[in-house]
């Protein structure tokens, strides 16, 4: 199994040209088996963990959210980034302790908010958590990036030229790559490509969408998450499977499985190739 230093270094290789898909695992199944088909890095989801946890997102504590990454990176030989909500801190001292015990879990990357309880920070607030957790970082060694995130365009400010003022400010206060959650159209994304470059952009689609990784990745985009979007395909089966079963006695939301036994075999194969 690869070092957690080794498996930094490969992390910020892959950011340096090209793009890749960085799928969110909520449990150490799905780490394992996205690592299993191919993927190159993954990224913690706060969402999928709470609504795993039977609560909403944003309502994890700190310590349940650091066990829960490091569960996560443990039974990763691949790259995780961590979705590291604002910090779970009201203070930057507080973000840049929070962001040390991160650190510790072995992630090779992570990010922080720039809104909190749904409202966004004064720019020069989110900036200097931006910095306490630049220099936390450092302190640790440097390797793990920093993600900065605008939050505008999901807490209901859709106003791109303030989204990139903030990208561009996260950026100056240390920011290894820059990531707008919300923004969808190609001129949206175009323009903050172009607005942060040569600074990596992350962009989240959680949600059906007309563009491609192709689209994306000739747009200049480095790197591709879906947030919670694979756990709400989970939930989603779930969820139409037992209304079926309770309302109409039906079992037909089980057609089309995959197999107990190809579960079974691929977990306990994972099992004899990891040592110990």
């Amino acid at each position: 199994m690869p070092t957690t230093a080794e498996k930094r270094r490969t992390f910020r290789q892959l950011h340096q040209s090209g793009c890749f898909v960085l799928p969110n695992p909520w449990d150490v199944g799905t780490v394992r088996y996205l690592q299993h088909i191919g993927f190159k890095a993954l990224a913690t989801t706060s969402a999928g963990f709470a609504f795993a946890q039977g609560r909403p997102d944003g309502a994890v504590p700190r310590d349940m959210m650091l066990a829960h990454i490091r569960e996560l990176v443990a039974a990763s030989d691949i790259p995780v980034n961590a979705d590291f909500e604002a910090g779970y801190a009201a203070s930057p001292a507080g973000v840049a302790e929070s962001v040390r015990l991160c650190v510790d879990t072995g992630v090779a990357g992570l990010s922080i908010e720039d809104a909190v309880d749904h409202k966004l920070l004064p720019i020069a607030d989110a900036v200097a958590r931006l910095r306490a957790a630049r220099g936390a970082i450092d302190a640790a060694g440097g390797d793990t990036m920093l993600v900065g995130r605008a939050e505008c365009f999901l807490v209901g400010v859709p106003d791109l030229d303030e989204t990139i003022r903030r990208l561009r400010a996260y950026a100056d206060a240390g920011a290894d790559c820059l990531y707008a959650p919300g923004i969808r159209s190609r001129e949206q994304i175009d323009a903050i490509v172009k607005a942060v470059a040569p600074k990596p952009v992350n962009v989240l689609v959680g949600y059906a969408s007309e563009l491609t990784v192709a689209d994306l990745a000739a747009l200049g985009v480095r790197r591709i998450s879906v947030g919670g979007a694979l756990a709400r395909v989970a939930w989603t089966a779930t969820i139409r499977a037992a209304k079926q079963l309770l309302e109409e006695g039906r079992f037909d939301g089980f057609a089309g499985l995959v197999a107990h036994g190809e579960l079974g075999k691929l977990f306990a194969d994972d099992i004899k190739r990891r040592p110990g």
